[in-house]
């Protein structure tokens, strides 16, 4: 059945210039150790240089022997059309391996035969993915008011387009881990054009409303389950009366029946024969309880396991299949890059043996696959190989992913956003998996990774709950007092402070410069860190005077025991450069600015994240320093490069964005100004929330600005 509706006449041919954003396919975010997406500015071309229709994003391939599933996509097609004109989103939710993506592409696949204009496949497992994506899709449409600058704004623009364009699309948004975080990214359609099409594991209220069916997907019919196989076996003949027996003890669910067809094919063996041995395997209470079966599909996927990990033992040269599988097993199955099979502490583990033929043959055997730099493997066949896998070879494996993600971890990671992502999300699965063991003898670095990644992204609600976690954790398995422990702590307040909450902040850093005081003494570098950031809520908190002389006393200890040229010492001047200008110390904050920029300049790089912190603090002080135009060059400087390194959605950003709103509204007219300060407003509010002080500061400002024009920032911003 021909599932579009037919346009509206009249509308005539939508016209534009087609525009390319370039950063290859970013499907699953991990495309190589140190990915990222590039954007490009668009070039102009001809008026209908757009070609329609378009592919963005790559649909998945069907699988062998794929099967329509009739009566599913009835449903499915029976309650779009009960949406009239209006798009509507189905959200197709099921447990691992029922093939809802599979049932996607095959959407996907029949819009692109039947011509429909545009068909976008985003990934969802993070908003950054669907954000790229839509920008992307955004820039190849030539939708109006893309300009590849900004991908937040990029896609955007897109679902703008895509709301009122009379051309005929599908967005399909494939595995949504996250309900909240999609929230405000659902492509709409007022003409009745489009539609979406999401798929989940979750049974979430927030995926429906709004226009959004749930369309549950369980595992194949029956009859389906008994065709796949037929079809499936049917060039090697080995589809016997046995066929539909075998369905059924696999429980008709397509993982299960992909890994029993592979590994019949690969021996040659009839269904009455693969039966046999199927029902002869070990035990299942032994390799997967019931009580770790959540979804009902353990046994079947354990028991074909164990047969396919058999042959593959046999067919690898290396033999090193079941601790490649291992290993794999404890990460994210939504994939994790390849790069970490080449990393040292994965060659070691495995015995400095090269990983790759075993990654083919696991491929080969369906039990994992290897494509365009990533690896992933299926959450229920990852459960099963941890079911297998014994108490004794779990410290070693666990370890060994640990170090090998730490390894490929790139610092700073925020001009690698994709790939800090993947690593976050692999090292939060590794932690769930892994547990103790990443805990012996201390708490392993690649999990402190994570939070200073979430920091420094700027996901300060993320970060102040996974360090709040963390700190519990700690304090249970270390102690209250560890080093550890306090460093958790430590974090957990600068996450605080980062989201305004200075007083809670404060308490915590007293009690940790206390603890480092009396155990490591007043001048271990970690004691000194403390105060630093001790000086730092007490500014946000209004106490100046305390937190001006409390950072002087941290650069001369600093500067007394490490040296002028210490990071220690450079951080404090670049922080006392904020502390001085907001006590209208000006002389000491533009010396203390520029030598903290050109330092930093010099030690870390034009782009690295302190760098471009102290660009921004300078630029600040010669703003309220009366020096607009060098303000203004660095700030349209400061804002260009944190939209590069930083991103978009980036709290930084949107401050680098509000001290230039500022700077242009005493040099120049009131409109572009207050138009900036107003997108960097909502974005604070966004970030950060309504009730941040920073927020607050600007949002008084936009007022001011709205109000009068006058210039009235600087009495309003020292209230």
């Amino acid at each position: 059945m021909t599932f579009w509706r037919k346009r509206g006449t009249g509308r005539g041919i939508e016209r534009g210039t087609e525009r390319v954003s370039v950063g290859g396919d970013s499907s699953y975010s991990a495309v190589g150790p140190y990915s990222s997406v590039v954007v490009h500015q668009p070039s102009p071309q001809g008026e209908f240089a757009v070609g329609w229709p378009l592919e963005v994003g790559a649909v998945p391939a069907l699988a062998s022997a794929f099967q329509p599933r009739t009566g599913l996509r009835e449903r499915i097609d029976a309650v779009r059309e009960e949406g009239g004109t209006a798009v509507l989103t189905q959200v197709l939710s099921g447990g691992g391996g029922v093939g809802k993506s599979q049932l996607a592409a095959s959407y996907a696949g029949q819009a692109v035969a039947e011509g429909v204009d545009l068909v976008v496949w985003a990934p969802a497992g993070e908003l950054q993915q669907v954000v790229t994506r839509f920008a992307e899709a955004g820039a190849r449409v030539a939708a109006p008011g893309v300009t590849g600058a900004d991908p937040e704004a990029d896609a955007r623009a897109f679902l703008a387009w895509l709301a009122t364009t009379s051309r005929r699309w599908l967005v399909v948004l494939d595995d949504i881990t996250d309900p909240g975080a999609v929230e405000g990214w659902w492509p709409v359609s007022r003409t009745g054009s489009g539609w979406v099409l999401a798929t989940t594991r979750l049974h979430d209220a927030r995926l429906t409303g709004g226009g959004r069916r749930r369309v549950s997907v369980d595992v194949y019919e029956p009859g389906e389950a008994a065709a796949y196989l037929r079809a499936r076996l049917a060039d090697d003949g080995l589809a016997d009366a046995a066929v539909g027996e075998l369905a059924e003890e696999l429980g008709h669910l397509p993982l299960a029946l992909g890994h029993a067809a592979a590994y019949m094919i690969n021996h040659g063996l009839g269904c009455a024969a693969y039966l046999e041995l199927f029902r002869g395997s070990r035990s299942i209470a032994e390799v997967l309880p019931p009580s770790a079966d959540a979804e009902g599909y353990g046994r079947q996927i354990a028991t074909t396991l164990l047969l396919s990990l058999d042959a593959v033992e046999a067919a690898d040269p290396a033999g090193v299949a079941r601790r490649v599988l291992g290993l794999a097993a404890l990460l994210d199955p939504a994939g994790h890059p390849e790069a970490l099979w080449r990393t040292k502490a994965v060659l070691e583990y495995l015995g400095e043996c090269e990983p790759a033929a075993t990654l083919r043959v696991l491929h080969r055997y369906a039990l994992l696959t290897c494509d365009a730099g990533v690896v992933r493997m299926h959450a229920l066949t990852a459960r099963a190989v941890r079911e297998t896998t014994s108490e004794e070879d779990m410290p070693a494996m666990a370890v060994a992913a640990a170090d090998g993600l730490y390894e490929i971890w790139p610092y700073p990671d925020q001009p690698h956003r994709d790939l800090a992502a993947v690593l976050r999300a692999n090292t939060e699965a590794l932690a769930g998996t892994a547990g103790e063991y990443l805990w012996v003898p201390t708490g392993h670095p690649v999990v402190y990774a994570v939070g200073y990644s979430l920091l420094d992204a700027g996901l300060i609600d993320a970060a102040t709950a996974f360090w709040g976690d963390f700190a519990g954790a700690s304090a249970r398995i270390l102690g209250e007092d560890h080093p550890y422990t306090l460093e958790a702590t430590a974090n957990l307040a600068v996450a605080r402070w980062r989201a305004g909450r200075s007083a809670e902040a404060i308490a915590l850093e007293e009690r940790v410069l206390a603890v480092r005081t009396r155990v490591l003494g007043p001048e271990h570098v970690h004691t000194l860190r403390s105060k630093s950031n001790l000086a730092t809520s007490y500014r946000q908190a209004g106490r100046l005077v305390e937190a001006t002389e409390l950072m002087e006393q941290v650069l001369a200890d600093h500067e007394r025991l490490f040296g002028p040229e210490h990071h220690g010492s450079m951080a404090a001047r670049s922080n006392l450069v904020v502390h001085y200008y907001e006590a209208g110390q000006l002389t000491e904050a533009v010396a203390f600015g520029e030598r903290a920029l050109a330092d930093s300049e010099h030690a870390h790089g034009a782009d690295d994240p302190r760098t471009l912190m102290a660009r921004h603090n300078l630029s600040t002080v010669y703003h309220h320093a009366g020096r607009l135009g060098e303000a203004v060059d660095l700030e349209e400087r400061v804002l260009a490069d944190r939209v590069r390194v930083l991103g978009a959605d980036h709290p930084d950003t949107a401050l680098a964005r509000a001290n230039l709103a500022m700077s242009y509204w005493e040099l120049g007219p009131r409109d572009p100004a207050r138009d900036l300060l107003a997108q960097a407003v909502a974005e604070l509010t966004r970030l950060l929330g309504p009730e941040h002080p920073d927020t607050v500061k600007y949002r008084k400002s936009l007022t001011a600005l709205r109000a009068t024009p006058r210039p009235l920032w600087r009495r309003i911003l020292r209230r």
